[in-house]
């Protein structure tokens, strides 16, 4: 590797290797998503974590500490993750933090041309996603565009407040020993250009988020928010992050917080990663993105949708966004706490929003658990409070077999349940360490005898076969008790139930939301599944279902045990 780049000015765009070429459709994959501080520190005498180890009782303080996790680690586990049926992996950011600050999560940058030495170098990360395209697999990175780390200060070293848009002045950067002057590496930001305060809005921390323009230009905590809105501040972006392609083979980026930027800079952005990517070989490079809000706030942001403000053109944005509007009631659903009408209409505005509803599946990254829950109370994973593990399997399942990208979040295929009043809750080490799961330290959960991960992988291999439970559209369907009398479940715990439909195959998965056994009849598609055939379950094979006709539709009974789940496939026999 040549000298790190302190300048724009020094670094080659040009591919460092082979390029690795995208895959024709990111629907194919399975994205697992880890921070890397508290995935793997390859250590290898860690013992591994059994039901019946006594909590040694973490110490609390330790969730906001750096715990060890590293990109070797990251690489000693590829094989763990590919059993899991994973292809993509989705990293924290991986960039140079502040050295004094517990900024483990890679949020707060100080360097966007290098690597934070906790994590690793330049090769580590080099070597990672060489291992992971041997087999296969494609590397994520999480970027951030919108703010640096707290860097920089405000005059007189206290925090600023968002008033009214007032610009405030700028005060001095942050230097590990003031008397030296700014120093290589630790000191203010990097590269050099960011150095110039005049690239950052100046107007103090965020004290409404739901205010606008305050949630866009006002700065995220102590992190200091970059003025997107300026042409060289963004051009600035575009090549750091060009670089990181040329210089590691990435395959796609996850950007953070969206919303707090103006979409037609996130236009201008994804549109300029796209032709880049597109020179060099990488002609489906993702770009997704983290958007809080409802679909029709999602929806400016991707694909077509984005307009620059000077000519009113419309720009090729994100790829897809993170399915937050389904985070927001999938849980319930499965749990049976709300009727899953609620999932069903969410689905019947796409047919609003996009002309083609069964393409609307490119657009969304969904995901069940995740690292970021501002605005829950408590905060906490899927399964904190909750006893019912076979759940995971039915929440899991929807994903892999619903519309999207499925994403699952590191730990879930071990059963993780952290929560709390804090984020730190939801991020226990995989590893161990300090702040590992259940409230132990130093036991490791990379364990793939376990059932959730022996399961969800049996899910994602049948997803892998089917074309259909990737680009089909997605069909929610009408259940009875008797055979006669159809509709849609009136309350939580029911048979849920839906079909996806590509061309002349249906795969209908059935789900029992009860703890008690069901026994329901459930839809077909008249016409693709006749009366008289046998419809096969693709996660037990020795289980058959008759197609029976009922009136004017054709249905199969579907008998399930308590939160147990079924995926039917017409038989055909060879």
């Amino acid at each position: 590797m040549p000298n790190k780049p302190r300048s724009l000015l020094e670094i080659d765009f040009k591919p460092h290797g082979k390029v690795f070429p995208s895959p024709s459709d990111w629907r194919d994959q399975f994205i697992y998503f880890l921070l890397v501080d508290r995935f793997h520190n390859g250590e290898k005498d860690i013992p591994p974590y059994t039901p019946d180890i006594t909590p040694i009782g973490r110490d609390d303080s330790e969730g906001e500490k750096w715990q060890g996790g590293t990109l070797k680690g990251i690489t000693e586990k590829l094989d763990y993750i590919k059993g899991l049926g994973c292809t993509a992996l989705w990293l924290s950011p991986i960039f140079k933090n502040r050295r004094e600050m517990n900024t483990y999560h890679g949020y707060g940058i100080q360097n966007f041309l290098d690597i934070d030495p906790r994590f690793g170098t330049v090769r580590d990360l080099q070597k990672l996603v060489k291992e992971a395209h041997k087999r296969c697999m494609y590397i994520i990175l999480d970027i951030v565009l919108n703010h640096t780390g707290d860097n920089w200060s405000y005059p007189g070293g206290y925090p600023y407040y968002y008033s009214d848009g007032k610009t405030f002045d700028f005060g001095f950067w942050r230097e590990t020993d003031p008397s030296s002057g700014t120093q290589w590496p630790d000191d203010a930001v990097w590269p050099v250009e960011f150095q110039n305060h005049e690239w950052y809005r100046r107007k103090g921390e965020i004290r409404n988020w739901d205010a606008f323009p305050e949630a866009r230009d006002g700065d995220f905590c102590s992190l200091k928010e970059l003025d997107t809105s300026s042409r060289e501040v963004l051009k600035a972006l575009i090549d750091v992050y060009k670089y990181w392609i040329a210089v590691a083979d990435i395959d796609g980026y996850r950007l953070d917080a969206v919303k707090h930027i103006e979409d037609s800079s996130i236009a201008i952005f994804c549109n300029a990663i796209r032709e880049y990517t597109q020179k060099i070989g990488k002609k489906n490079f993702f770009l997704y993105g983290e958007i809080i809000g409802k679909d029709e706030f999602i929806d400016q942001y991707i694909g077509r949708n984005a307009r620059i403000p000077e000519t009113n053109e419309r720009f090729p944005s994100l790829d897809a966004a993170l399915d937050f509007p389904l985070w927001g009631v999938l849980e319930w659903v499965i749990k049976g706490f709300i009727n899953p009408s609620e999932l069903r209409s969410r689905y019947e505005r796409f047919r609003e929003i996009y002309s083609d509803h069964g393409q609307a599946s490119q657009y969304f990254v969904t995901f069940l658990d995740n690292h970021d829950q501002i605005g829950r109370s408590p905060r906490g994973r899927f399964l904190h409070n909750n006893p019912i593990e076979k759940q995971v399997i039915l929440a899991i399942g929807y994903l892999l077999t619903s519309m999207g990208i499925p994403c699952i979040y590191y730990g879930t295929e071990q059963g993780f349940d952290g929560g709390g009043d804090h984020d730190k809750y939801l991020r226990e080490c995989m590893f161990g360490g300090r702040w590992g799961a259940f409230h132990t330290t130093g036991h490791h959960f990379f364990n793939t005898e376990n059932l959730l991960y022996k399961q969800i992988s049996q899910i994602a291999e049948i997803r892998r076969r089917e074309p259909a439970l990737r680009y089909g559209r997605q069909y929610f369907r009408e259940i009875s008790g008797n055979g006669m009398d159809f509709g849609y479940p009136v309350d939580g715990k029911c048979t849920f139930a839906y079909s996806r439909i590509l061309d002349d195959t249906e795969i209908l998965t059935a789900m029992n939301l009860d703890s008690n056994p069901r026994n329901d009849f459930v839809t077909v598609d008249y016409n693709l599944t006749p009366a008289g055939k046998q419809m096969i379950n693709l996660l037990k094979p020795e289980s058959t279902f008759p197609v029976q006709a009922t009136g004017q539709r054709h249905a199969v009974r579907v008998e399930l045990a308590p939160h147990e789940m079924a995926v039917l496939k017409l038989f055909v026999s060879s």
